[in-house]
């Protein structure tokens, strides 16, 4: 709950009086209870439907609000803040898509929170290469390396949470409408079903010439016959 309420106040700090280094006070203050937040619920192993919700849902408030302030200064160009966004947007578009198949969120995979961490890296590297001299400098080759790495990592995952929603929808699927197998006669054999019917043939005549089987005026039957298990001899 206290990083979601840092949200807008590290917005504030980055718009309205430009305090950067409050700013990324605020921010640093999410990243390590972020870790924090994540080690004690393993640690302890204490997890929730609502925290699930909640702990990426703040890290993509924090994403969103570091680049609006970036993007509202002239730090990065606006198409950086589209091509991250554009891929939450997929992501919320497909959230009914799931709940029609029975399915809630997926799981923040491996590829996301490196895609969080290396983008949470680049912001307030970027807001320090603002400034003047060689740690200006340092500070913008490194907080774009970690931009551009970030923004590809995090499409990525996105690929990784779309073959994964559509390998559930298709299990689903199969569950629902499993596969009925027709039973067809191969090219040459005959029919079992019916009367003994014989293909392109009288059906009396299938009954006659089935082995081991007799019929009413057929004669005796095959000499062995009698030799079954539970047969009698006649008397």
């Amino acid at each position: 709950m206290l990083r979601l309420v840092g949200v807008p106040v590290f917005l504030w700090l980055v718009l309205v009086p430009r305090a950067d280094w409050l700013a990324l006070g605020v921010l640093a203050f999410a990243g390590v209870s972020d870790w924090l937040d994540g080690k004690i619920a393993r640690a302890w192993n204490q997890t929730s439907r609502l925290g699930t919700v909640l702990d990426p849902l703040a890290d993509r408030l924090y994403i969103f609000a570091a680049l609006l302030g970036l993007v509202v200064r002239g730090i990065v160009p606006w198409w950086l803040m589209a091509v991250l966004v554009l891929r939450d947007v997929l992501m919320v578009l497909a959230l009914p898509i799931m709940r029609y198949h029975g399915y809630g969120t997926l799981p923040v995979n491996f590829a996301g929170k490196a895609a969080t961490l290396c983008l949470l890296y680049s912001f307030p590297l970027l807001f320090i290469a603002g400034y003047a001299a060689m740690v200006g400098d340092v500070a913008r080759i490194m907080g774009w390396a970690f931009a551009i790495w970030g923004t590809a990592i995090y499409w990525w995952a996105g690929v990784l949470y779309a073959v994964q929603g559509l390998r559930l929808i298709a299990q689903t699927r199969r569950a629902d409408h499993p596969l009925e197998t027709d039973e067809k006669p191969l090219p040459g054999v005959a029919a079992t079903s019916g009367h003994g019917s014989h293909p392109g043939g009288d059906p009396a005549q299938s009954d006659q010439t089935a082995p081991g089987r007799g019929s009413e005026g057929s004669g005796p039957p095959p000499s062995g016959t009698s030799h079954r298990k539970g047969a009698k001899s006649p008397p």
